[in-house]
């Protein structure tokens, strides 16, 4: 991505996509330091007609866009952007930490957006650790970003139902996840090891399930960071090119059109 080595999860030997998600990428990067901020990190680039959605696990982001927005967020905290109709954004490490090096680890993952809904103007929400919503029990702890669970809701906004988490269990803690069974999930291990719902998942494993039933248990055989993301399928034909995600060829074409004319605007990105 941009020319940084990631890792993919998804899409994957086995499936392209599981509706309505499109991408998961997990980043761990180390900074060596002693650079400026304008020459790490991934400079604007357009999107239309989707969120690109990115849990910050350590280090930090910086989010500059073509509508102004400009924010960090640190780890444990999440950027969300629905770039709908089109928007111009850059991906970078702050100043301090390229100044000083240090780790950077992301998850970024691609939500589609349902054709009635992909005009609409983009939306950015920066989100801190302490704003985010959690449930916090002796073993584990989840963090709730978007949907709602138990009673509590995320903050980030969604154009179809959806439940998104993010969390860390114990060695042996045990958590049981209740999830609406016309839902399509996906859990994600970023480190450890777990059994889920009786079959062992180790590191940087994904794990999807099609609407085949409403209990996610799982118990931890390592402590394990692990991503949730689960939603109702939008059932929809998707044409995508790049960075812009739509329903017909016509539209990806209209995209690139907009995209190079400047109707997603322009980004002049601020290193002061």
């Amino acid at each position: 991505m941009g020319g940084h080595i990631l890792e993919q999860p998804l899409p994957n030997n086995y499936m392209n996509q599981l509706d309505p998600f499109l991408l998961i990428h997990h980043a761990e990067w180390e900074l060596k330091g002693n650079q400026r901020q304008q020459e790490v990190g991934i400079g604007g680039h357009p999107h239309r007609g989707f969120s690109p959605v990115t849990f910050v696990f350590q280090g930090d982001v910086r989010h500059q866009d073509s509508f102004g927005n400009d924010a960090t967020v640190k780890a444990g905290g999440t950027q969300w952007m629905h770039a709908g109709k089109g928007i111009v954004h850059s991906e970078r490490p702050s100043a301090e930490l390229a100044q000083k090096g240090g780790a950077q680890e992301i998850i970024q993952f691609w939500v589609n957006t349902p054709a009635k809904y992909k005009m609409e103007k983009p939306y950015y929400l920066p989100l801190s650790e302490e704003k985010t919503p959690s449930i916090k029990e002796e073993n584990y702890t989840v963090q709730i970003v978007a949907g709602e669970y138990k009673g509590i809701r995320g903050p980030a906004k969604t154009f179809s139902p959806m439940l998104l988490m993010r969390g860390e269990i114990k060695e042996g803690g045990v958590a049981e996840f209740e999830i609406p069974s016309h839902f399509n999930t996906l859990l994600y291990l970023l480190d450890g090891g777990l059994v889920v719902n009786g079959e062992r998942v180790e590191k940087k494993d994904l794990v999807w399930f099609k609407n085949d039933g409403e209990l996610l248990n799982i118990s931890a055989d390592e402590t394990t960071r692990f991503i949730i993301l689960s939603g109702a399928p939008i059932d929809e034909k998707i044409t995508s090119y790049g960075p812009f995600v739509m329903n017909t060829q016509t539209e990806i074409m209209e995209a690139l059109r907009d995209a190079q004319i400047g109707k997603m605007g322009v980004l002049i990105e601020n290193f002061n």
